[in-house]
């Protein structure tokens, strides 16, 4: 018996890296080897904790998870859509000013560093487009119908994920943390509901075995140890949420009050074709967790889920943004190893061993 598990994405940075990146421009060639190092202590780190699938951390993402494809764009400003935290702080979206869209960088670039030193299949996140089209303002653009616009985000998200593919990843994971905030900003979930029909569009541009090998990953955020939308009801939007044509889904649970109802949720909802990774630990709690914790967790999911439905993860990135310390390395690593071995009791837990 084998249950998968697999991270979210992101690891704190090293405060060197992060004090290099503080002293000057983030695409400063004399950053090189600073990247360099970061991703392969990550990748080392992470294949020590056991994790059957890794990634590189997200080292080398400019900025965050949710803009390293448009930073630096020329035509963009800074003051786009904005994000409020429950601590207080905002980030923001960078605001499309004129047409054509398109990506400054693409994720298979992190991939290609990645396998230079990765012994173990590596799983590469990407940015949704639900996500990017909230760079497009509310007015049109002069010259560049919002139409266009998503046409050309759609084909540059597709470019994406294959060649990330083509680099090597042996998975892709697509960040849709919007998907919980846009119940918090409309209600009504028409908002959520136009995420849901843009990013199967990007879906539907590949097959079926594709879509096999793509996972979509939702939480209500998890920055300075603090979220955007913890408040909104999962039963408002999960069940929207299984209606995206893709075979997994990486969803945020440790965190929950009541993760008996989330699953209850997720077994009323998810297809056959589809597997839900459940998150065993929360990176945004300080508190390191115990293997049996973990298993005690993944026991109570499978009264719920089919186990052959079922997977394990982490609730979220541990520092989605590149400017957040407030998790360790130290921490993020023992948290995954204690996923990682959690996991494994569960499972021999499940076939009677």
């Amino acid at each position: 018996m084998i249950i998968p598990t697999e991270p979210v994405g992101s690891i704190p940075r090293p405060v060197e890296l992060i004090e290099a990146v503080a002293a000057g421009s983030i695409t400063d060639p004399s950053l090189d080897p600073h990247y360099e190092a970061a991703v392969k202590d990550t990748i080392e780190r992470f294949e020590a904790t056991g994790s059957p699938i890794i990634t590189d951390g997200e080292q080398r993402k400019y900025h965050n998870f949710w803009t390293y494809s448009v930073h630096g764009l020329s035509n963009t400003s800074p003051d786009g859509f904005a994000i409020p935290f429950a601590a207080g702080h905002v980030r923001r979206m960078p605001r499309l000013t004129s047409g054509p869209f398109h990506y400054k960088r693409y994720a298979d670039s992190y991939v290609e560093v990645a396998m230079r030193y990765a012994h173990r299949p590596l799983k590469q996140a990407v940015i949704s487009p639900s996500a990017l089209s909230l760079m497009y303002p509310a007015d049109d653009i002069p010259g560049y119908s919002r139409d266009q616009f998503i046409e050309d985000l759609l084909s540059e998200h597709e470019k994406e994920i294959r060649r990330c593919f083509k680099a090597g990843a042996a998975k892709v994971q697509i960040d849709f943390t919007e998907a919980r905030f846009a119940m918090k900003v409309d209600p009504s979930g028409e908002l959520l509901g136009t995420f849901i029909d843009l990013n199967n569009l990007g879906l539907a541009r590949f097959s079926d075995a594709e879509r096999q090998l793509l996972a979509v990953h939702t939480c209500p955020g998890g920055d300075l140890d603090s979220t955007h939308s913890a408040e909104v009801d999962y039963a408002e939007f999960l069940p929207v949420l299984f209606q995206l044509n893709v075979g997994n889904f990486c969803i945020a649970l440790a965190g929950e009050r009541d993760r008996e109802r989330v699953l209850r949720i997720i077994r009323d909802n998810i297809r056959p074709d589809q597997r839900a990774f459940v998150g065993v630990v929360s990176p945004i709690n300080p508190r390191i967790d115990t293997p049996e914790e973990v298993r005690d967790r993944i026991l109570e999911a499978v009264k719920f889920i089919p186990v052959e439905q079922l997977g394990t993860t982490d609730d979220c990135g541990y520092a989605p943004f590149s400017d957040d310390t407030s998790t360790s390395r130290d921490t993020a690593f023992a948290k995954i190893q204690a996923r990682v071995e959690g996991t494994a009791l569960a499972a021999r837990a499940i076939a009677g061993g």
